[in-house]
């Protein structure tokens, strides 16, 4: 039944797409088959592998997959001590090539742990490489260079060969009015003349072949059959060497076969997660979450079949639904016209369920949440025999045994126009058993479906939900959108009646139908306009939000840009204050250590140091920073000895400290006044 569903949903072509964005043609054929893992371990493997060949693809760092070849077949030949050709073993050796270069560009992404872990368990032989590129060109031709007998062998036959040349053209130039054309040829590996039929004594030899018109005989010269002979004979050894050199080279092969085999499937997977990644980054797509919660929200959810036919075939432009299904909801009913887009959504959501399963990203917004489904089954579509003189309706209930057969309690399925084909009453009332069996025996049912019974089981059951394609009245079309938690409504009398149906039969028709489907479809036109404008009001409000957060981080960004700013200006003009006040307390120190010695000072160089240390204070008070003051404890007196740190001298205390906390000090012969916070007492 999976498998059936899987054509149902077209899950082949999305495969077919998948395999334009793979590199190799193991990973082409791959992704035309394209595994969906059974277990929820197997899918968060490939998940996790597509989420880093991504991150890959976004550093512009996508790993290079070139020289891998599918030299599958060669490998099963070689493990059953087969010869491989001169072109299967150089093949052998560009994939050895390419998938240590594969290796090698994933050691250096370091945020790929799992794809770096996958390609170290490849073994690449560089001594077998090496020995195959030295044997063989890329022409798939054994090298003279293989073997030393080989070389002697080709040695002498490109001796022997020039030997006959020479003589041939000796004999052309001795004979031309006797030759058919200037030409040198060969039959049957022999070089020949073309000799016209009338000459033929004046070239005696042997006769290969004669021209379809007889006027044209092909002779082997006499003085050049031995020659002839001796280089078929070289030419017989040749080949045995490159047989010997061959199947030296294939031995090699088949020692490491098993580790090529799993070479190629380590190679296929990282080329399928980069084409997985590629194809994401292509649609605009984003990963799953498998949530624990198992809510699920896909909003802005396109159909990836239709973005392929946009974006490739000049299709429509694709209409996007939001799916919005909370955790306890077990059963959804999609109602509304036709072609507006029911089976669409069923298949696409579908989609959207395998792609999970298989690791790939899904066409919708962020967050893309949604639970693991061990199964996706569905019954889309009508299914007919005429062999077996079954109806549609027959076809379906044969099809929905099939799936029911198969149910699990966290399967996914899908049922489109449930209950159809056959009478409404009976129909509606199988549906409704049918969808209600489902909500207690898996973990989704989506169903479409036309019958108005089905629209009230949401009020009936809660683990049931509403759901219908939007309808606009003024264009009697579709809008293809879809709305949650409103039933859709009938249509078909105001289609009737825009279209032109006579009013009395319109109105004898409602009155069959009754009132209170009149009152209902009117109840439910209310509602979709109330959602229209809700939706209207929120993207509004989305809009202005995510404007006010442009705003406000423009904001912070120049606010941030001037604080930087102000700080590098700050520290530049603390650095040259500092610089000043050291350059002058240099100088101060200098006159102090004068004085210190004994040396007698004028009255200028005095004042002018004390006009320096006033300019110190000055520019320390105006630009080094402000300390906040502590409290002062310290008490002087007369003759006490204070270390002035700012000068790193020692001074003594001539008066005791003011109010303000001014004293005057002894510094060698220097009178100074200070305050107390610029010194400390011994």
């Amino acid at each position: 039944m999976q498998a059936e569903t899987l054509d149902l949903l077209e899950w082949n072509r999305l495969c077919q797409h998948l395999s334009t964005f793979t590199t190799t043609k193991l990973g082409a054929i791959a992704a035309v088959h394209l595994p969906i893992p059974d277990r929820y371990e197997g899918t968060l493997e490939l998940l996790i592998q597509t989420k880093e060949a991504y991150a890959l693809e976004e550093r512009n760092a996508g790993v290079s997959l070139d020289g891998i070849q599918n030299i599958t077949d060669a490998v099963l030949r070689a493990e059953k001590q087969g010869v491989l050709s001169a072109t299967e073993l150089w093949a052998i050796a560009t994939t050895l090539a390419g998938a240590r270069n594969l290796r090698r560009q994933l050691d250096n992404a370091d945020y790929c742990p799992n794809l770096q872990i996958l390609a170290s368990d490849m073994r690449t032989y560089p001594d077998v490489e090496q020995e195959i590129y030295r044997c063989i060109d890329e022409g798939g031709n054994v090298l003279d260079r293989a073997s030393v007998r080989l070389g002697e062998i080709r040695h002498e036959l490109t001796s022997v060969r020039d030997q006959i040349l020479t003589k041939l053209q000796n004999i052309m130039q001795r004979n031309a009015s006797s030759l058919q054309e200037q030409i040198i040829t060969q039959r049957s590996d022999r070089y020949v003349l073309a000799v016209k039929s009338p000459q033929r004594d004046r070239v005696p030899g042997v006769v290969h072949d004669t021209s379809s018109t007889g006027m044209t005989l092909f002779v082997e010269p006499n003085s050049i059959v031995q020659s002839n002979n001796r280089l078929r004979q070289l030419l017989k050894m040749e080949q045995v060497q490159i047989e010997i050199i061959l199947a030296a080279l294939s031995v090699k092969v088949t020692a490491i076969a098993e580790d090529l085999q799993r070479l190629l499937i380590i190679v296929t997977k990282i080329d399928l997660a980069v084409a997985k990644a590629r194809y994401g980054y292509w649609m605009g797509a984003n990963p799953p979450n498998f949530l624990n919660s198992e809510a699920i929200v896909l909003r802005q959810l396109r159909h990836p079949l239709l973005v392929w036919q946009q974006q490739n075939e000049e299709g429509r432009d694709v209409v996007p639904v939001d799916i919005l299904v909370s955790p306890h909801i077990s059963v959804v009913v999609i109602t509304g016209p036709n072609t507006g887009g029911k089976t669409a959504t069923l298949k696409t959501f579908g989609l959207a369920a395998l792609m999970s399963k298989a690791g790939m990203f899904i066409p919708a917004k962020e967050p893309v949440e949604m639970p693991w489904f061990d199964l996706v089954l569905a019954d889309i579509g009508d299914e007919q025999s005429l062999q077996q003189n079954l109806s549609t309706f027959s076809g379906h209930i044969r099809r929905i045994g099939r799936i029911l057969d198969s149910l699990s309690p966290q399967s996914l399925v899908l049922l489109d126009e449930v209950g159809a084909g056959t009478d409404p009453s009976e129909g509606s009332a199988i549906a409704t058993a049918l969808l209600e069996y489902l909500g207690e025996h898996t973990r989704l049912a989506i169903a479409t479906t036309h019958f108005g019974e089905l629209k009230a089981l949401k009020y009936q059951n809660p683990k049931f939900e509403n759901a219908s394609v939007e309808f606009d009245d003024a264009s009697l079309a579709p809008t293809y959108k879809l709305l949650w938690g409103i039933p859709g409504r009938s249509n078909a009398l105001a289609i009737a009646s825009r279209l032109g149906l006579a009013q009395d039969i319109i109105e004898a028709a409602q009155t069959s139908v009754g009132i209170g489907s009149a009152e209902m479809n009117e109840v439910i036109a209310e509602l979709e306009a109330q959602r229209r404008e809700q939706t209207q009001k929120t993207e509004a409000a989305a809009h202005l939000l995510m404007e006010t957060e442009r705003l406000h981080k423009e904001i912070l960004d120049r606010a941030e840009k001037m604080r930087s700013q102000a700080k590098e200006l700050r520290e530049l003009q603390e650095k040259e204050v500092q610089a000043a006040i050291a350059q002058a307390q240099k100088e101060v120190g200098r006159v102090i250590r004068k004085l210190q010695k004994g040396e007698q000072l004028g009255e200028q160089v005095v004042a002018d140091v004390q006009r320096t240390e006033q300019r110190i204070e000055e520019l320390t008070k105006r630009h080094v920073p402000i300390i906040p003051e502590q409290k002062v404890e310290l008490q002087l007196k007369i003759g006490d000895r204070v270390r002035i740190p700012k000068f790193g001298k020692i001074a003594q205390v001539l008066t005791p400290p003011n109010s303000s906390g001014d004293f005057s000090v002894r510094l060698g012969t220097m009178k100074l006044t200070i305050n107390i916070t610029d010194t400390e007492k011994i």
